[in-house]
């Protein structure tokens, strides 16, 4: 049985709703660890059309996610139902944002840590074609099984993907996260990374604006098209 969860922290569009971002904190966290930055990106940029949708994951089991500081450990001890769980309720994030009229187009998803991870394996996997995908400090999990779940779903072989890292992370070592590029970027799927010199687990403020320029890029202010008319 599925785990429960609480509903998700919202922050509603400022303007007129046009796209959504979904992002998802790391382990041990909720997604209130995430709200001060999410208050900044739009305080600080052209981002009132977006509506923010930050999850809290349910307490599972830390197997899921050991998160050790050793790649090996980390690749070897995975749940994949517990992963597989993860995707489904991302997949449904998604598809109520649809449903409320907003194009998958206009929709990224992202996260830290384990929820990179999560973002980034959900994402690469949707049914549906998305605007945009994030995963900082993170990695990509059942990547020993990625190429089948691939065949699943290819719509998002060309999306965008930035990986962001800090090459003194512990906790999720920066060679896994740089394996995981590489894995992604020799099966030609539209992926960046940004490393970040001495930066441990955590976000670092020139990682934070890099964010928020992917986010405009991939969801371009809607206004901008009707004052062009």
């Amino acid at each position: 049985m599925a785990a429960r969860r609480a509903p998700p922290l919202i922050f509603p569009a400022a303007a007129k709703h046009t796209a959504t971002v979904i992002f998802v904190h790391g382990l041990g966290d909720t997604g209130y660890g995430w709200a001060t930055a999410v208050e900044n990106w739009r305080r600080r940029q052209r981002l009132d059309e977006v509506k923010f949708i930050l999850p809290h994951a349910p307490r599972i089991p830390v197997t899921a996610f050991a998160l050790s500081g050793k790649v090996d450990d980390i690749r070897k001890d995975q749940d994949e139902k517990g992963i597989l769980q993860s995707r489904e309720y991302f997949n449904e994030l998604i598809q109520a944002e649809i449903d409320s009229s907003i194009p998958a187009s206009r929709i990224v998803l992202g996260g830290f840590s384990q929820g990179g991870a999560i973002s980034l394996f959900s994402g690469l996997t949707a049914k549906v074609k998305l605007a945009g995908i994030v995963a900082l400090s993170s990695y990509l999990p059942l990547d020993s099984k990625f190429a089948d779940f691939a065949k699943e779903s290819d719509l998002n072989h060309q999306t965008p993907i930035l990986m962001c890292h800090g090459d003194a992370d512990q906790v999720v070592p920066f060679g896994l996260g740089k394996i995981s590029f590489e894995v992604l970027k020799s099966q030609n799927f539209n992926i960046a990374m940004k490393v970040y010199p001495d930066m441990p687990h955590s976000a670092c403020v020139e990682e934070l604006d890099e964010v928020v320029g992917f986010l405009r890029a991939r969801l371009p202010h809607e206004g901008d098209k009707k004052s062009e008319l």
